[in-house]
């Protein structure tokens, strides 16, 4: 076996910008065009889900920031909806007008960026909503390969986490990264009482003293010990239990909140983490202050979009169980969605009445970003005015209104 020196096997951005990214499929494709004088045909393609995960009537679209930097340059025209819009299964969320020979070669780093953005993005979507006023940290980005754990930061937080613990995904947000200490700072110390002190006395003011009360032995006897060890100064404990010793998690809460109260200490919170998902969230939420969620985000069911050509020489024209045509997506403030021709005006909502607003908007023309791009919170609180709605209405529609 030869000797080689290890590396990292990841894509660097000028070689997914030159479209080495791709299946060797669409490079092909496009030799083919070229050398038959195909290369002139101009399609409109357009990125869309059929179906999405089981339990899911919609989903939030992310990455559409990483799409502009993809397709800058391009001779094309590219549509998209804001990203952080809330989509249901049918509705086109990006198209691509231009020459396929230019676009082509690109649709598998599109699709990688769109679908693992927005099923992160989505999953996080769904987690803010069951845990309601609570808060949810993001601590995924050990689940993830370190060049994409920004990328999945991002896209946790504009889905709804109040905040991320990856140090450089907190950077990229424009925010602080949030976290309290891990399990190895009370093992290389020795000494849980001796490791929150420590954490104390080193910390800056402003970092909250939430110390870590599962390591070494019971969670509401050391959760009294933290209480007792900081004072005033502790803000939270956290429990981290692991499966093979959790139990019966919510007793185990209900002993510790009763424990602090008790004992005067009704101020320190508790927050939880370590493998919750959504059925623990409703569990749960009403004996925790926050949640620190990591591989269920991180590892969330995909939301399956696909990239097909609808129109070919200007005429509707795709394959079979796709809808042929380019289209545009109208909805109304209460969440009434119509699909049409994109040639087609709606102004009023036929359901209710109300104003229409066309979600697809010009994202790229003649390869150039002509939309301003928001900044991660502003996405976040896009994305949470929605799902306030959506939670506030009486029906939902699971799928929107054809109208040819």
């Amino acid at each position: 076996m030869q000797s080689r020196k290890p590396m990292t096997f990841v894509a660097d951005p000028k070689a997914i910008k030159e479209g080495a990214t791709t299946d060797i499929y669409f490079q092909r494709t496009r030799e083919v065009l070229e050398k038959t004088s195909s290369d002139h045909v101009s399609v409109v393609a357009e990125a869309h889900t059929y179906n999405l995960p089981a339990n899911y009537s919609w989903a939030v679209a992310a990455g559409i920031e990483e799409v502009a930097w993809l397709l800058e340059g391009l001779p094309i025209d590219v549509y998209t909806v804001d990203e952080g819009t809330v989509f249901r299964e049918l509705s086109p969320i990006l198209s691509i007008s231009g020459r396929y020979v230019d676009f082509g070669v690109y649709e598998s780093a599109l699709l990688g960026i769109l679908r693992h953005a927005s099923s992160v993005a989505t999953k996080a979507a769904r987690v803010k909503i069951l845990a309601m006023d609570k808060a949810v940290i993001f601590f995924g980005v050990r689940c993830v390969h370190p060049a994409i754990s920004p990328m999945v930061d991002r896209s946790a937080f504009i889905g709804g986490c109040d905040a991320v613990s990856g140090v450089l995904g907190a950077e990229i947000i424009g925010d602080r990264p949030r976290g309290t200490m891990p399990h190895a700072l009370v093992l290389v110390v020795g000494d849980q009482e001796k490791a929150w002190k420590y954490f104390d006395s080193v910390m800056p003011a402003d970092v909250p003293r939430i110390a870590l009360c599962d390591t070494l032995s019971d969670e509401r006897m050391e959760s009294l010990s933290a209480a007792r060890a900081l004072g005033d100064r502790l803000y939270g404990v956290r429990l981290d239990t692991p499966s093979s010793r959790r139990g019966n998690m919510l007793r185990i809460l209900e002993e510790t909140r009763w424990t602090l109260d008790i004992h005067g200490f009704k101020n320190v919170r508790i927050f939880l983490s370590g493998g919750v998902d959504e059925e623990e969230i409703v569990k749960l939420r009403d004996r925790v202050d926050g949640f620190g969620v990591g591989t269920s985000i991180a590892f969330p069911p995909s939301v399956d979009i696909a990239f097909d050509i609808v129109e070919v020489g200007g005429r509707p024209f795709s394959k079979r169980g796709k809808l042929p045509g380019r289209k545009q997506v109208y909805r109304c403030p209460s969440f009434h969605d119509f699909i049409t021709p994109f040639s087609k005006v709606l102004d009023r909502c036929p359901k209710c009445g109300e104003r229409t607003e066309a979600l697809l908007k010009p994202l790229i023309q003649d390869g150039k970003v002509v939309r301003p791009l928001p900044t991660a919170k502003e996405i976040r609180s896009y994305v949470l005015e929605q799902l306030k709605t959506l939670s506030s209405l009486s029906e939902f529609d699971k799928e929107p209104t054809l109208l040819g």
